[in-house]
């Protein structure tokens, strides 16, 4: 029992690691400008704006690093993962950031959006769930796992809270709750274009709770499309 406790003690010290380094990606500011350069996750220290989620970013290696504002930014990317800015819905709270990233899982018509409350850096932190990626980095976002990125979800919990939660909308303005009872409708409405899966969805074999083997799985079939 103790040399596993010791394996996910290192285990879960090489992810934290993990999330700490420069990532290659790029931001989109408020007024559709775009760098390109590197993005750290989960910086050090306090963020720009109380309440606000930030990252840090600097054009290269010998470049200082300086940190950016959630309210400074559209978007941005770092690796292959894209987030894009949110505030909490209009029914719930996030009691920490209110102004934050949401990670973009599905870019279809309508969207699917992640977010995972986390603690580490010097914002709190955002995780990101094994087996999940956007898995492009163009158009209109940036992505990447925020520096100061800390939603505590639904309104309770500390800021330590792990729950992974997904919403789905046109954009993050209307976005809303995916739930258990939204789950099958939802989904099939997303993955629309691939009618086997819709099929699956109504035949119950994928939840909420296995929902990032259904969108690995959309992938894998939307790539085989192209």
């Amino acid at each position: 029992m103790r040399s596993i406790l010791i394996i996910l003690f290192f285990m879960l010290c090489f992810v934290s690691a993990k999330s700490q380094k420069w990532q290659p990606g790029s931001f989109t500011d408020v007024k559709g400008n775009r760098e390109t350069g590197l993005i750290r996750t989960n910086p050090p220290g306090k963020g720009p704006i109380k309440d606000e989620g930030f990252i840090e970013f600097r054009e290269n290696e010998k470049n200082n690093p300086y940190k950016l504002s959630a309210s400074d930014l559209r978007s941005f990317v770092a690796g292959q993962d894209s987030f894009v800015v949110a505030h909490a819905p209009a029914n719930e709270s996030w009691t920490k950031e209110e102004t934050d990233f949401v990670k973009v899982v599905l870019d279809e018509p309508v969207k699917l959006y992640m977010a995972k409350g986390g603690k580490g850096g010097g914002g709190s932190g955002f995780g990101i769930s094994p087996g999940v990626s956007a898995g492009y980095g163009t158009g209109g976002y940036g992505g990447g796992v925020g520096g100061g990125i800390g939603i505590n979800l639904g309104g309770g919990g500390g800021r330590g809270s792990s729950k992974t939660t997904y919403y789905y909308g046109e954009s993050t303005a209307g976005m809303k709750r995916l739930t258990d009872e939204n789950f099958e409708d939802i989904m099939s409405d997303i993955m629309g274009d691939e009618p086997d899966l819709v099929d699956q969805i109504h035949e119950h074999k994928y939840n909420i709770k296995s929902i990032d083997k259904l969108v690995a799985k959309f992938n894998e079939l939307q790539k085989a499309r192209q």
